[in-house]
């Protein structure tokens, strides 16, 4: 069921006892727990923390902890699937549930004793009724016995004709009535999105409870932006999302220019602004950071020739000096960076790239450090996702909830430099993937990469990769990415159904073990099977 006072409802709840923390390995999972863990320090409320990657480590953690705790928080998992037929609880065991995942299991709203989810009604959650879902058995069964007291053999030969046809009747509407609920859940289930950021959900409440400090504020805005970072929300939701920050952000950050409001050396300022649509420029180099980032990579095609000239008629239509543009953006002239923006926008608009400039926020710790919003998300990712194998998936996960706090900023300057490293890294394999034409056209969707670079239909089809995952196991990662639109109020992408069609029809072997549903593990020597139903499936 939905929670519709936060505070009475769950937190008033849970501060007067023990609870585990189910926590995603994801940057707005790892802000909301952030928030969360502020709080109950706040209130002194007893916790333990488990990060949790996949279906299959939730269960294990579940199972390893059940006894000891009754209460359970999940943040960014959970919400999209039958919580209870997965975990398999005692009856007095309650989940909370704040998950950013769409669409949600009908049978999570309807339960009202265990489910508690923490979710935005504002949300355009679309739930089916109650009646169309879910049918009472009693019903079926009132009639089914004969009564037969002595009647004439006459009457009794009426009344069962007249049973008979009631049971077919019965059997008929209950039949339209099935059918009807498929087509209902079909059209409920069939995409899947994001909705609210659940750090912005953990601030809300928290500024409910007249607790919310600037850092918490701060966390809220890195958790929205990893959404529109991870391409997970639309534009617009996005900037609805920054407008109802802005003002949070101009309540604690508000000063008069008098003496006794002077800032201290240390403190911590957060600024609404509108920057470049540029990864880590600021800690990079300009050129680096252009031939990096996803939006201008795409945009100047840099994997051809064609595309790096390109790069050099905008850095000289802008008229800066290489020198200026491949060495540390805090080492350019003051001259140049003072128009800088003014500069790229001007240029940008002139090569068709019109979304150069967006809404975010920044950060000052003091006078000497300065991150945009986008940076922290980029770092917090990179310590999460580290390749380094001198930790385990655990240590990485406390590594970057760690950098999150500014009593860590060599922690977050690490994951600055992971972060250049993981962005060269995935532009240097795009760029392989399409010199070399390793991805082929599917005809309903592109496989792997782009073949036919000059093929107008590239930005209207969906994208399906797969990359080995474990040579041991014999297993690939397949991933669904839907096509690039501006078109749709939210970020649908129907792989979730289509895979689980596809394995069903041909009985691959597949493991739904991602919290998104779009992430398959496949057995290898199943692929080509499942890829043709899956051609199949979308023509």
């Amino acid at each position: 069921m939905f929670v519709s006072d936060f505070r009475k409802e769950f937190y008033e709840v849970v501060q007067s006892q023990r609870v585990l923390l189910f926590v995603a390995s994801d940057v707005d999972a790892l802000c909301a727990c952030k928030i969360l863990q502020a709080l109950f320090q706040c209130d002194h409320v007893q916790y333990t923390l488990v990060p949790v990657s996949g279906w299959q480590e939730l269960e294990t953690a579940f199972l390893e902890h059940k006894e000891q705790f009754r209460y359970f928080i999940l943040i960014n998992c959970g919400a999209n699937v039958d919580l209870l037929d997965i975990l398999q609880p005692d009856e007095d065991t309650i989940f909370f549930v704040c998950d950013t995942h769409r669409p949600v299991n009908v049978v999570n709203v309807y339960n009202d004793t265990q489910i508690k989810l923490l979710i935005k009604q504002d949300d355009d959650l679309e739930v089916p009724a109650y009646e169309d879902i879910f049918r009472d058995e009693e019903e079926d069964e009132e009639h089914s016995r004969n009564d037969s007291d002595g009647s004439e053999p006459s009457e009794k030969r009426t009344r069962l004709e007249e049973e008979i046809v009631e049971r077919t009747m019965r059997r008929r509407q209950r039949q339209e009535w099935e059918a009807r609920r498929r087509d209902i859940l079909f059209d409920y289930e069939q995409y899947e999105y994001h909705g609210t950021s659940s750090a912005m959900v953990m601030f809300e409440l928290a500024w409910m409870l007249s607790k919310d400090l600037n850092d918490m504020l701060w966390w809220a805005i890195v958790g929205l932006t990893d959404q529109w970072v991870q391409d997970k929300i639309t534009q617009m939701k996005y900037v609805t999302d920054v407008g109802v920050l802005q003002r949070h952000v101009s309540r604690h950050n508000h000063r008069n220019e008098d003496e006794e409001n002077t800032l201290s050396v240390d403190c911590t300022r957060i600024s609404f602004e509108y920057d470049l649509r540029l990864a880590l420029y600021q800690h990079w180099s300009l050129h680096d950071s252009l031939c990096n980032t996803s939006y201008t990579a795409a945009r100047f095609k840099l994997w051809s020739v064609h595309g790096q000239k390109r790069l050099q008629e905008f850095l000289a239509d802008m008229g800066l000096p290489l020198k200026q543009v491949k060495q540390k953006f805090q080492a350019m002239d003051i001259s140049l960076k003072e128009n800088l923006r003014e500069m790229i926008e001007e240029s940008a608009n002139k090569f068709g790239m019109k979304d150069m400039r967006v809404q975010t926020f920044s950060i000052h710790f003091g006078f000497k450090h300065k991150f945009l919003a986008s940076d922290v998300v980029f770092a917090t990712m990179s310590l999460m996702e580290s390749p380094e194998k001198d930790g385990s998936g655990t240590d990485h996960f406390i590594q970057a909830l760690d950098s999150l706090s500014r009593s860590n900023l060599d922690k977050l300057y690490h994951g600055l430099e992971l972060a250049k490293k993981q962005l060269r890294a995935t532009q240097q394999t795009i760029a392989s993937c399409l010199c070399t034409n390793l991805v082929i056209s599917q005809g309903p969707f592109l496989y792997c990469s782009l073949m036919e670079t000059k093929n107008r239909r590239c930005k209207l089809l969906p994208l399906v990769m797969a990359a080995p995952l474990s040579v041991e196991h014999g297993t690939v990662t397949v991933v669904g990415i839907p096509p690039e639109t501006d078109s749709s109020d939210r970020k649908n992408s129907f792989f979730g159904r289509a895979f689980e069609k596809a394995a069903e029809s041909t009985s691959s072997r597949m493991l739904h073990n991602h919290f998104d549903l779009s992430v398959i593990e496949l057995k290898a020597e199943d692929r080509s099977k499942f890829l043709d139903a899956l051609i199949s499936l979308l023509s």
